[in-house]
């Protein structure tokens, strides 16, 4: 397996800490608003990435943190005059709605900065006692000039980050680059009693801390998005080293940026989308499809369009397996062994070629592809066999079903039965999207009745009542099939 690692600029071959072992932290988001498309590509990208090593037979350990903490909740809660805390917790709430409607699975360990006090007051004592720090009225801030080694994430000198960035003047900081682990108490604020007097956390240090805490140092992937990469990994990576002596993280990854007509998706420019906003008009399905059908660390530019054609080519991928499973309901036929023995070695390449996608730097665009090829050929095999796929071997379609059930496992693209495993095809998941699929098969069983009575006035009013609800029928030589409109 390759990875792009950031720190290096170049794939590397992925070694683990401990073999058999994998030890992953992303950054999660600042919880004073629901979370927007840009924050979505992230959790998406690297559920995906822990559940390809789980697949792989892999230990993960996934830590994803919540900023409960930080000046933009301070500020939005005072605005609408509530507790900074209740604030936080209430958008929590809303990220872990978004996050399941997308099937992000949940991290192993969620942390909360305001739960990590301790820990990030003793991370920065050590700091300040090692002479990594310094304090000045209160605030204590990490003298980036200690450290040899800033910038080499980024790739930047410190005299080039110092041009490019809005650094905040303070004739108290020793270099107008040194960044603040600990920020002394103002009225209002959320603050805690230190030993520089009462106050809280700077940004960065709260994510090395929680960290260090669940997965040591030198932990094996640290992720988030191409925009944390300055300043806030950049400082981690500094304070954190500094305060261990030893490396950070093995592998540092980022996904590319969300774009808008080409343009950087971001609040200034009012070009942001809210998930909550998408999720009322695309499936949640079609979103995640959309946000890995491009490589992660390519740009991916955002429109209803695409979004619409996501949602077709999702639709073939749909029909294929349909297609598979009502063979696999029927009784078996006489074998077509060449038949059999050709899809049998089309299945071995492609699960091949699904497996060479992920390992080169996760990419599961090229995975996808692989999925589109699989759909393409059980319908080939469809059509070509005289007397319908039931003449194939059933092992070797009951492979076709368990290789699209494998990279789904890991793209997470749609929703399995608890109990079964089975892919559940329509509605957000759950047992919801099962009845929906019981419920569809239901009306069909009972117009399928009506046809037999030769009721065609009965038989017509379900086929055009399905029809004005988004449900298309088709008569086949197979038996009745169906599939969402548009």
């Amino acid at each position: 397996m390759e990875i792009y690692n950031t720190l290096t600029r170049r794939k590397e071959n992925f070694q683990p800490r401990e073999p058999g072992k994998v030890w992953m932290y992303v950054c999660g988001p600042t919880t004073y608003n629901y979370i927007h498309l840009g924050n979505a590509r992230p959790l998406v990208f690297f559920d995906t990435v822990r559940r390809y090593f789980a697949s792989r037979g892999y230990d993960v350990l996934y830590v994803q943190n919540f900023t409960d903490v930080d000046d933009k909740i301070i500020n939005r809660a005072a605005e609408q005059g509530v507790d900074p805390f209740s604030l936080a917790g209430k958008y929590i709430g809303e990220y872990y709605r978004d996050a399941d409607a997308l099937n992000v699975r949940r991290a192993d360990i969620h942390p909360k900065v305001s739960e990590h006090i301790p820990e990030i007051i003793e991370f920065v004592k050590n700091l300040v006692d090692n002479g990594s720090a310094y304090v000045v009225d209160g605030d204590v801030y990490f003298e980036v000039r200690q450290f040899p080694g800033y910038g080499k994430l980024s790739g930047r000198s410190l005299e080039d980050m110092q041009a490019g960035a809005r650094v905040e003047i303070d004739v108290r900081k020793r270099d107008p680059m040194d960044f603040a682990l600990w920020k002394s108490a103002k009225p209002g604020e959320p603050s805690w009693d230190s030993p520089w007097g009462p106050g809280r956390p700077g940004w960065h240090i709260e994510c090395s801390a929680m960290s260090l805490k669940y997965l040591e140092a030198n932990f094996d992937i640290h992720g988030g998005g191409f925009d944390l990469v300055f300043p806030h990994h950049e400082n981690e990576l500094a304070q954190s080293e500094a305060a261990t002596g030893q490396p950070f993280v093995r592998y540092w990854v980022h996904n590319g940026f969300i774009t808008v007509n080409e343009e950087k998706m971001s609040k200034s420019l009012g070009n942001f989308f809210l998930v909550r906003e998408i999720l009322a008009k695309f499936p949640p399905e079609t979103v995640r499809f959309f946000l890995l059908s491009t490589h992660y660390r390519s740009p991916l530019d955002f429109d209803s369009e695409k979004l619409d054609a996501a949602g077709r080519g999702l639709e073939r991928i749909k029909t294929s397996i349909r297609l598979l499973s009502e063979a696999l309901e029927k009784k078996n036929g006489e074998t077509e062994a060449a038949a059999a023995t050709e899809l049998n070695a089309a299945l071995d390449a492609l699960n091949a070629s699904f497996e060479a996608a992920m390992e080169d730097d996760f990419n599961t665009a090229l995975a996808i592809g692989v999925m589109f090829d699989l759909a393409r050929e059980v319908n080939t095999s469809v059509q070509r066999l005289s007397g319908g796929i039931a003449r194939v071997d059933r092992e070797v379609l009951q492979k076709a079903m368990s290789l699209f059930s494998s990279f789904n496992e890991v793209l997470g693209i749609f929703r399995t039965d608890e109990n079964s495993g089975r892919i559940l095809l329509e509605g957000p998941g759950g047992n919801g999207a099962g009845l929906a699929e019981e419920l569809i098969n239901l009306i069909i069983d009972i117009r399928q009745q009506a046809r037999a009575r030769k009721d065609w006035a009965v038989a017509d009013q379900i086929r055009d009542g399905l029809k004005n609800l988004g449900i298309v029928l088709e008569d086949t030589p197979q038996g009745v099939r169906w599939k969402k409109q548009g």
